[in-house]
């Protein structure tokens, strides 16, 4: 089931970041849980999924494990809906709407410490469930676009991901690490989908997302236009995962038909969070299990990705939600 996107990531960066310090600054419930209130008494059964836009892997995926949870775990629903991604998921399970949402590695572990889109209002109601794959950005263009290299992005017109997404955070990182500022490149603040559309009737020059790999979405402008991927220079790549959470990663030739060579780039985990106040530990525990039990139904490429070794990628400082952390106490994998 899916219902219509909510308004958080509407309301602009700093809106939306003010609204969850509103949020923080309210205290919350009594154990601590952020907007989401406090004690079991709080414990849902029906349950939101954040996602995120309707042309990448998080939305797809979401709905798939969404009918996995409500098919084999007793007494739940799980409603799930697209969003802006990691930053407005992680908003709404801090305020209590939401209970369940996918999110980037790097922006969970943000959220948590009360860093970068949440400096002053530190998440402490969310629960890590599970790494699910590897996720990494990707630079695109078209050929004939004149872009080489990041380098190349100097007065470009670049989509650099959707309010709400943790996309945008990689983006700056990449275009600071050579030297491009705010004010040297004209922003297109869009989602996945969106941006390929652009790209596609070169209203802009290149698009940043992170996302799996393989993306159809991709597959699927170059069925009509001859794409192009940016690669990082190997040090750039290196200089950026030193002062980050993000990784160096290479995209295979062989993710995308039209790919010639490896691509070097950066890579977050995407993970599944919960809610610490709302998902009881048994539901939590349930949702982990399920996660792993079903990973081989996903009809989606990153399916086969998802697996135990892959599970506590990108923790961080992320706590475990009690849940999950039973799950894999028995599975022996703490």
């Amino acid at each position: 089931m899916r219902i219509g996107r909510r308004t958080f990531a509407t309301l602009g960066p700093l809106a939306a970041l003010g609204l969850l310090a509103a949020c923080s600054d309210d205290g919350g419930g009594s154990n601590g849980g952020g907007g989401g209130g406090g004690g079991e008494g709080d414990f849902v059964t029906d349950l939101t999924f954040g996602t995120g836009g309707t042309g990448g892997v998080y939305y797809p995926l979401g709905g798939e494990y969404a009918t996995i949870y409500e098919d084999n775990i007793d007494g739940i629903t799980v409603t799930y809906t697209d969003s802006g991604a990691s930053v407005e998921n992680i908003g709404k399970i801090f305020q209590g709407e939401w209970q369940l949402g996918i999110a980037q590695s790097d922006t969970a572990n943000k959220a948590v410490t009360g860093e970068g889109e949440f400096e002053g209002a530190q998440v402490d109601n969310i629960g890590w469930i599970a790494g699910l794959y590897p996720e990494a950005a990707h630079i695109v263009t078209l050929e004939g676009n004149g872009i080489e290299s990041p380098a190349d992005l100097m007065g470009k017109r670049i989509a650099v991901g959707d309010v709400g997404s943790g996309t945008r955070a990689v983006s700056d990182a990449i275009l600071t690490a050579y030297g491009i500022g705010e004010d040297d490149y004209e922003k297109f603040e869009q989602d996945f989908s969106s941006s390929l559309d652009l790209l596609r009737d070169n209203n802009i020059d290149a698009s940043v997302f992170v996302v799996g790999t393989p993306t159809g979405s991709l597959g699927d402008l170059a069925a009509t236009n001859d794409v192009k991927l940016v690669s990082l220079e190997q040090d750039k790549a290196d200089e950026v995962a030193s002062e980050s959470l993000y990784e160096v990663y290479t995209i295979k030739p062989e993710a995308y038909e039209f790919l010639q060579e490896p691509v070097t780039t950066l890579s977050v985990a995407a993970a599944l969070l919960a809610s610490t106040t709302q998902v009881s530990p048994e539901v939590g525990y349930e949702i982990t299990k399920a996660t792993f039990e079903f990973a081989d139904t996903i009809t989606l490429p990153q399916g086969d990705l998802i697996a135990h070794d892959f599970a506590l990628t990108g923790q961080g400082e992320v706590p475990l939600h009690p849940g999950a952390e039973r799950y894999y106490e028995e599975e022996g994998l703490l």
